[in-house]
């Protein structure tokens, strides 16, 4: 028997970008993101807006997506959308429109979990990336979420680590913004840091205990440090940016790293995939890099395309779940704080 060609249509609303994709057997045919600047004048999103925007976009994106891939809505087998967590307005935008298009084409309706999504990113078949070895750790890195999670398969996930605040996308916005650097800060501090020592200022690590996180006190002394060199000289920033930007993100892989390294101490897993906008950074990287050399970590790092909020991550875990026939309802219900 020839095998069924599944073609899964998947769509991401869950914050500021609308993106929709087209999933063939686990291949990506297509993965349009529309992204919404108007959130730079307010340095960070406004969920309101995010949300209107989403009405906007989500037509034009999702028929992008169909043309570029080839596919006509009548071979689609399957819609997934993200279900949460995320802003409950961009939420509602993408799963009503997911439930309306799957009831009127009569077929199943795929429910996605956004944090499970970016862990198994790295299961879309791409050339040239390998795909993890269970068990694993997932760690998750975005401008909404920091957590570390223990990955036994496909849907057996354990979060053993999480910020208690901040995320560390937030960290390095705000960092940014004090810094009067544009939202997103994350990039600029990036390339910035690349030219900077890292060493300039030391800024002290929050103490947690366990595998989670904090990130609000580090970005406090970020800010007492800014005002009280000010003080003393104007144009400290100015004269010191490189520096400045080489330290706080010094400051927090080391936080990043030093978690890691505890996580893959207690679970005795060295196999370690990263995901999430802010596993973008180069400096993360090449501390996991380090990692695979100095403490024997297997590590994966999608696709770029694949590590910021994207529709492909839905895709994959849309096909996943279609191969066990894992539907949701009609009635199904957004969720903001959905949990893995």
């Amino acid at each position: 028997m020839a095998s069924q060609n599944i073609y899964i249509l998947a769509i991401e609303s869950s914050c500021d970008d609308t993106a929709a994709s087209v999933m063939l057997n686990g291949k990506i045919l297509s993965n349009v993101v529309a992204t919404q600047s108007i959130h730079e004048a307010y340095g960070g999103v406004v969920p309101e807006l995010a949300s209107r925007a989403h009405q906007q976009n989500i037509v034009p994106v999702v028929d992008q997506a169909l043309t570029k891939a080839n596919v006509d809505k009548s071979q689609l087998s399957a819609i997934a959308f993200t279900r949460g967590p995320g802003l409950m307005g961009s939420l509602l935008v993408g799963t009503s429109f997911a439930k309306s298009l799957a009831y009127g084409l009569n077929i199943p309706l795929i429910d996605v979990n956004h944090m499970q999504a970016h862990i198994l990113a790295h299961f879309i078949d791409e050339d040239g990336f390998e795909k993890p070895v269970f068990p694993f750790l997932g760690m998750t890195i975005s401008g909404g979420h920091t957590q570390i999670v223990k990955v036994n398969h496909y849907f057996d996930m354990e979060v053993i680590g999480e910020t208690i605040d901040d995320a560390v996308g937030e960290a390095y916005d705000k960092s940014g913004k004090i810094l009067g650097l544009g939202y997103p800060a994350g990039p600029e501090i990036d390339r910035r840091a690349q030219l900077g020592n890292p060493k300039a200022y030391k800024f002290t690590k929050p103490k947690v205990k366990g595998l989670n996180f904090s990130f609000s006190g580090f970005k406090t002394a970020v800010l007492y440090f800014i005002q009280r060199e000010l003080k003393a000289n104007p144009n400290f920033i100015e004269e010191n940016l490189n520096d400045i930007c080489a330290s706080i993100q010094y400051t927090i892989i080391g936080i990043l790293m030093d978690k890691l390294k505890l996580a893959t101490q207690q679970t005795d897993i060295k196999h370690i995939a990263i995901g999430g906008g802010v596993s973008a950074n180069s400096g993360i990287r090449q501390a996991l890099k380090n990692g695979e050399s100095k403490f024997g970590w297997t590590t994966y790092i999608p696709k770029f395309e694949f590590t910021t909020d994207n529709a492909a991550m839905i895709a994959i875990v849309g096909y996943l779940k279609y191969l066990e026939a894992d539907y949701a309802e009609q009635n199904v219900m957004a969720s903001a704080r959905l949990k893995i």
